[in-house]
């Protein structure tokens, strides 16, 4: 039986549900990315809030140009610098099923660049 991409990347995203939990002290990066846009956001998930969040569709970033993957650098950048005003140092990173390459590791790249660990 074969699987969609899509219910392949679900299955796969459970399974990283299953070991990557955010708490208050280590909160979760979850990154959702569509064909044109990409969200993050830093969830607790202990209290089932979101704490901070940036996407490609932000004011201030929609405005650049660039491509998808340069658009992902700058989101890791924006979420980092909010997560540091919010005093979020470490987080853990929730890829949600992706593979680790293109957007969703430009996207971890500028968040460690902008001093975000995980």
């Amino acid at each position: 039986m074969a699987f969609s991409k899509e219910s392949r990347r679900l299955k796969i995203r459970k399974r990283i549900r299953g070991t990557v939990s955010g708490t208050a002290s280590r909160p979760r990066l979850s990154v959702f990315r569509s064909n044109k846009e990409i969200y993050a956001q830093i969830v607790n998930d202990i209290d089932g809030t979101t704490l901070v969040a940036a996407s490609s569709r932000d004011k201030d970033l929609a405005s650049a140009s660039g491509t998808k993957i340069e658009k992902a650098n700058l989101v890791g950048k924006a979420i980092a610098e909010k997560a540091l005003k919010a005093g979020l140092e470490t987080v853990a990173f929730d890829r949600g099923g992706y593979l680790y390459h293109g957007r969703i590791k430009s996207l971890a790249d500028g968040a460690r660049e902008a001093g975000l660990k995980f």
